[in-house]
């Protein structure tokens, strides 16, 4: 139960609403006034839909829940609203309208007056139709850009914030651990500090908007058993210490995340939605997180259904809530009236709820939503007519140029040049052979929570709502004085070869071919990537390897275009296209990127976020395997991928030069800085990707052979360098040890840096000296770059 807190008011105001009142006290007041359904009323939400029309939300009447009686639920008020853009398609004008009609009603019909706290899918954008599509995770990692990406949160977050939107169920933070996984292109990587930079950008940018960013899948989710949706995650404690938490501890610590959704998985027998040392004891006591942990999509229920650890649904209920769960999404199911009832019997103690609550309701006033001057009027709406929605259809731009430059800005940095042999940048060619099932596909750039693709496709009488330019349309108006003739030659998923030869023809008629593969977006096995669409291998889905197989017989050079969710084993094209191009679902501006690439008009400058693998059925794997994971004598299975995590290309070359190393010992407590030059040696600007990887020699436990420990991009005009100094502080060494906690060992280390994890240009061998440390949450996480023109010989 709370302590006593008097409920003070004023003839003008309750204590609640006073805004020159400590939060904690007006938290504590208003918990105080409230009867056990109110105060549960707080913990949940109703899945709804906006109405086109401006009217009311209505609940959204999911395959997997009864319907919901909103007239009946909201006396005691209402927590969450679930989505009210993001589930059918609306008017952004219209939706803003009817969800500030709905506020105003949730608001008037319970005792103090407050409204719900909604919150929408903005993995790739704000998920509501009309608004721009961004590219997905993956290309948020291939970037090596965290500026750019907390940018593009950032205007996702106002565009989010501007129609009545208070949360952001983004970023995903779970690392690759096998690519066959549906939802690889959600995340932003195989590496763990690569995820936790770019996922703590995106954070900050998020809720530098006013929108609670939400970590997930918190932990272990995308190390499922075979790569399979929601499977049992094989995990020792050591790797999800050492790879699954470090993004979520970064974004928890530097990002100030107000929210974490918990991970589907169990763990050694473990549901995380029941497992208190990881929701309470790891994330709140020893990080210091004080923010809601929400549940993923039905997951609380999924612990008497699915994982067979609870009797009932308020047996469900007690058991999330103890171990630290505070708000159940995305509607009402286990802490309705079960929940009630398990408070009332004393099966559940109501101190559990108070402590939710405290969380739910501190995160409401934070926001303004206990404010006396609260209004349920959005910015979009401000001094508008709102008695006439039809004046206010196609008034609000969720897609301006701003947004659009933003994305092709993203899209450009993450179109990754994987081979090239010379063939690349065309120049001016005169007969195009455009071939593939992406070719003339115009939401081939985008991934599966995307709205037009997670939404959209199940209303096909509603156009997209945004500019999708196929790649057909981007080289038509890249090459404008170019014959491009267009085959499609097979499917994305099918095994149909009868266009294969058909495509070969044109092939042989051409000066060049782009063949544009990969995949195609979807849910619950309705794609090839996506939430349910795991791989059982990593080959190119259907026939499309025939298809190119065979243009690579042709005669005629190819240019391998992939719009892929995941990195695919491409066979003999490794060697033989003439160019290899390599993009991850790259958004609404995607396709205009790629044209920019393969016609110099854009340099390239992405790294890969995961590795590409040669075979496909070497998963998995990704490049942080420990030397028992590498190619041996004693195994004829060879993981060692056709390019490594970091790999990517230019249209330029550089030299590295003059590694200077200040320390060649430092005490564990220390720190070491190295200095290099950087040369672009070509005729034509670039930008180099400067990657430092550890190894470890000798530890007491097995170590990845390398892992990455910082990096910095750095664009060079011909001709130009730049010294660049590297600051190592001795803490990105530590690991956890064999008793469970972390440590920093003495011993020789090896910092080399890099252009990918395969090519090392420059090696220090450095040692640290003193006595073993135990490090906690508030050690230092990176190195750090600073760079300068070079000084001339």
């Amino acid at each position: 139960m709370t302590a006593n807190v008097a409920v003070e008011t004023t003839p003008e105001i309750p204590l609640w609403n006073d805004t020159t009142r400590p939060l904690t006290d007006r938290v504590a007041a208003l918990i105080d006034a409230m009867t056990l359904q109110e105060k549960i009323a707080q913990l949940f939400g109703v899945w709804v839909g906006a109405s086109d029309q401006g009217g009311e939300v209505a609940p959204h009447q999911h395959d997997m829940e009864e319907a919901v009686d909103l007239e009946a639920l909201l006396p005691n008020g209402l927590g969450q609203l679930t989505r009210p853009f993001g589930t059918v398609p609306v008017d952004p004008a219209l939706g803003a309208l009817s969800l500030q009609r709905t506020q105003a009603r949730i608001a008037s019909a319970n005792r103090f007056g407050i409204p719900a706290l909604a919150h929408e899918e903005c993995l790739a954008g704000f998920a509501a139709w009309g608004a721009t599509a961004y590219p997905v995770p993956l290309s948020w990692g291939a970037t090596f850009d965290p500026d750019v990406v907390r940018r593009m949160a950032a205007a996702i977050g106002r565009d989010m914030r501007s129609v009545g939107i208070h949360q952001g169920l983004a970023p995903v933070l779970d690392v690759v651990r096998d690519a066959r996984w549906g939802r690889v292109e959600e995340t932003i990587g195989e590496d763990p500090y690569l995820v936790g930079t770019i996922g703590t950008a995106y954070v900050q940018g998020l809720q530098s908007a006013g929108i609670v960013a939400t970590l997930k899948h918190f932990v272990g989710y995308s190390a499922s058993r075979a790569g399979r949706n929601l499977a049992p995650a094989p995990l020792g404690a050591r790797e999800r210490a050492d790879i699954l938490l470090p993004p979520f501890e970064m974004a928890v610590r530097e990002g100030g995340a107000r929210s974490v959704m918990h991970a589907y998985n169990d763990t050694d027998g473990l549901p995380a939605a029941a497992d208190e040392d990881l929701l309470t004891g790891l994330l709140r006591d020893t990080w210091g997180f004080d923010g809601t942990v929400v549940a993923d999509y039905f997951g609380i229920a999924f612990l008497k259904t699915l994982h067979g650890i609870a009797a009932d649904w308020a047996d469900a209920a007690g058991t999330a809530l103890a171990a630290g769960v505070d708000v159940e999404l995305p509607t009402v199911k286990t802490f309705g009236a079960p929940l009630v009832e398990a408070v009332t019997e004393g099966r559940v103690a109501e101190s559990v709820i108070d402590r939710a609550l405290t969380r739910v309701l501190r995160q409401k006033a934070a926001l303004g939503l206990l404010d006396p001057d609260w209004t349920a009027v959005p910015a979009v709406l401000e001094g508008a007519d709102l008695d006439a929605p039809d004046a206010l259809r196609g008034k609000v731009d969720l897609d301006p140029p701003e947004n659009r430059a933003l994305a092709r800005e993203v899209a450009e940095k993450a179109v990754v040049l994987l081979t090239n042999d010379g063939t690349l940048p065309l120049s001016r060619p005169r007969r195009i052979a455009l071939i593939g099932p992406n070719a003339t596909v115009p939401t081939a750039v985008l991934g599966c929570y995307s709205f037009p693709m997670h939404v959209g496709v199940q209303h096909p009488d509603v156009p997209v709502g945004i500019d999708l330019p196929s790649l057909h349309d981007a080289l038509a108006a890249e090459f404008p004085d170019a014959d491009i003739t267009v085959a499609r030659g097979t499917g994305v998923d099918d095994a149909d070869t009868s266009g294969i030869a058909e495509a070969v023809d044109v092939a042989r008629a051409a000066d060049v071919v782009v063949v544009a593969l990969g995949d195609r977006a979807g849910l619950f096995g309705r794609g090839t990537s996506g939430e349910g669409c795991d791989a059982e291998s990593l080959s190119l889905p259907g026939a499309q390897q025939d298809l190119l197989d065979a243009l690579l017989d042709s005669g005629t050079p190819v240019v391998t275009v992939l719009l892929a969710g995941r990195p695919y084993a491409l066979g003999r094209a490794v060697d033989a296209s003439a160019a290899l191009v390599q993009s991850f679902f790259p958004g609404a501006e995607g396709t205009r990127a790629i044209a920019g690439v393969l016609s110099g008009r854009t340099d390239p400058s992405g790294r890969l976020p995961v590795s590409v693998p040669r075979g496909p059925g070497s998963q998995p794997t990704t490049y942080l395997g420990a030397r028992l994971a590498q190619a041996s004598d004693v195994s004829n299975i060879d993981p060692t991928p056709a390019f490594g995590f970091g790999h990517g290309l230019t249209y330029t070359s550089f030299a590295w030069s003059d590694l200077t190393v200040e320390e060649q010992e430092a005490p564990t407590s220390g720190q070491f800085t190295l200095g290099l030059t950087v040369r672009n040696t070509g005729d034509r600007p670039g930008t180099e990707v400067v990657q430092l990887y550890l190894h470890d020699p000798v530890a007491s436990v097995v170590q990845p052979v390398q892992r990455l420990i910082g990096y910095t991009r750095l664009p060079l005009g011909p001709g130009e360098a730049r010294r660049v100094r590297v600051t190592v502080p001795a803490d990105v060494a530590s690991f956890t040890g064999r008793d469970g906690q972390r440590i920093l060992e003495p011993g020789d280390l090896e910092l080399r840096l890099a252009s990918s994890s395969a090519t090392v240009h420059m090696t220090a061998t450095v040692s640290l000296t003193g006595p073993e440390r135990r490090l906690d949450h508030t050690r230092r996480f990176h190195a750090t770059f600073d760079h300068a023109p070079a000084q001339e010989a």
